[in-house]
């Protein structure tokens, strides 16, 4: 019991940090007016050099791992700020490690705290996936197409009997082609 709580606590802790870095760094990002010009944000980022992609893939990573910020924003940040190629990359890399965390997470703490970082009702409706044995399938339409949850998915493939080969599988694969759309997608704007 008293690894629980204390798990509770760090994580509740680390959750509150990084939401207030991300808060931070939002209204910093809208005072500078980063967020409104797209060559603004570009030479923002290439301002911090060589640490401009590792914040960016520790951020991708962290906000698969806590979800704090909508997936699908903080990939066109990463198109806007580098590129479509190196954006494409450094999506890609930070997405894939965060996933495989959510993952092992999910796996070794259970379904105690996907209920701390989701909505019940939304687990549930997952839950019953793995249950009806099509969670493999539900799982890869949703790494492959755009606008799923795929971090509550990342995590709910935790509490299945996926395999972390497979699990690694979907992720390489099916990744890729979401970023794409993104990046297109950006690039049309």
């Amino acid at each position: 019991m008293q690894k629980k709580s204390i798990f509770n606590i760090i994580f509740t802790t680390v959750t509150i940090i990084v939401t207030i870095i991300l808060i931070g760094f939002v209204i910093y990002g809208l005072h500078l007016g980063i967020f409104k010009d797209k060559d603004f944000l570009v030479y923002y980022m290439k301002n911090l050099g060589v640490f401009a992609c590792i914040f960016f893939i520790l951020l991708q990573a962290v906000q698969v791992i806590f979800p704090v910020i909508p997936g699908g924003a903080s990939c066109l940040a990463g198109v806007l700020a580098f590129g479509p190629i190196l954006g494409f990359v450094y999506n890609y890399i930070g997405l894939v490690i965060g996933s495989t965390i959510a993952f092992l997470l999910s796996r070794k703490f259970g379904l105690p705290l996907v209920q701390k970082l989701f909505k019940q009702q939304t687990i549930d409706k997952y839950l019953k996936y793995i249950r009806g044995n099509s969670f493999n399938k539900i799982f890869t339409i949703g790494i492959f197409a755009p606008g799923l949850p795929d971090d509550l998915l990342c995590y709910i493939a935790g509490l299945s009997n996926m395999s972390l080969k497979k699990f690694l599988t979907i992720i390489l694969l099916g990744k890729p082609w979401t970023l794409l759309l993104y990046s297109i997608f950006i690039e049309l704007l």
